[in-house]
């Protein structure tokens, strides 16, 4: 028995449980440290997060239907890279940008329309994407690659940023981020859409004798996934000020922990985008947490991270198991 099937607030059980446990580690942070309660350490934890999160927000739609995508990160990269160079031969950067975001949703529209058509597992095509979209961003440029440009020196950086003290901004990566996970979750709860993402992912077969279009949402489920994974690498351009094709490997585990730790189920048909961002937060606090301990390694968040996805997977299975 499925997730799917339970009272609401048994489905909300993982997402309050993931909300708790973000703010014992903030709490925690907060008692530990000092400063760590400051308000630019809040700002740069939406800041430096802003691109995982917006990734997330796509990967979570797919796992809602059921499937998977492992070109999350391998796309972010090739994004990146891919405006960069455009940037550096001359091209405009809303050009650029432009681009890059339809190139990430033709891919995951190729990518849907394979596992559709073809009814190929989504593991293995989108693991072949991932293995197609890293090749094509050293294709495009071998090395890191800066980018020199007013639009982001000056009008990223400095215009859209929102000023709240002399020293302090809040960056327009962390309004991308909140933008996108508002957009994400009224598509997801409000739209027809939405609903039949649900419905596949709770079970397809129930989802198509009720008449949902099934090829056209997956399809679609992917193309979104493309999407905002190029636009999570356009974010990264922002943070970043550069494009790297040996960058963001594993962020595709990083997006799908974020989605599972926020509550939503790996086999599809449950999930809540604002708990992804719980989800992404969750990770940017432990890591902050790794900096400000200072003599921890840095694959001490890893560590915690798996930990955390072992607990919140068993506390999935027990809530279904209860229900039945």
């Amino acid at each position: 028995m499925k997730l799917a099937h339970l009272r609401p607030s048994a489905r909300m059980l993982p997402v309050l449980a993931s909300l708790g446990v973000l703010i014992l580690l903030y709490a925690g942070g907060c008692v530990a440290f000092e400063n760590f309660g400051s308000l630019r350490v809040l700002i740069n934890l939406f800041g430096d997060n802003a691109f995982l999160g917006v990734a997330a927000v796509g990967a979570t739609f797919v796992i809602l239907s059921g499937g998977i995508d492992l070109s999350v990160g391998a796309v972010v990269a090739f994004t990146g890279v891919l405006i960069a160079s455009l940037i550096g031969h001359g091209q405009a950067p809303l050009l650029a940008i432009g681009l890059a975001l339809g190139l990430g949703a033709g891919f995951g529209a190729l990518m849907g329309a394979l596992i559709h058509l073809y009814a190929l597992p989504p593991f293995l095509v989108t693991l072949g994407g991932m293995f197609l979209a890293r090749g094509l961003a050293f294709v495009v440029h071998p090395e890191s690659l800066s980018i020199d440009h007013p639009f982001y020196g000056e009008f990223i950086s400095q215009t859209l940023s929102v000023p709240v003290s002399r020293r302090l901004a809040i960056p327009f990566t962390a309004f991308a981020l909140l933008a996108v996970v508002l957009a994400g979750a009224a598509l997801a709860r409000w739209s027809r859409y939405g609903r039949n993402v649900l419905a596949i992912g709770s079970s397809e077969s129930s989802a198509r004798l009720m008449g949902v279009p099934i090829g056209a949402t997956k399809i679609l489920v992917y193309t979104l996934g493309g999407f905002l994974s190029a636009l999570g690498g356009v974010v990264a351009t922002f943070y970043m000020q550069s494009g790297n094709p040996a960058s963001f490997v594993g962020l595709e585990l990083d997006a799908i922990a974020a989605a599972v730790i926020g509550g939503t189920l790996l086999r599809g048909g449950v999930g809540y985008i604002p708990g992804t961002l719980v989800g992404v937060l969750i990770l940017g606090l432990i890591q902050t947490l790794v900096i400000f301990q200072g003599t921890l390694n840095s694959w001490w968040t890893r560590i915690a991270v798996g930990g955390l996805l072992f607990v919140f997977i068993v506390l999935q299975q027990l809530t279904a198991r209860r229900r039945e």
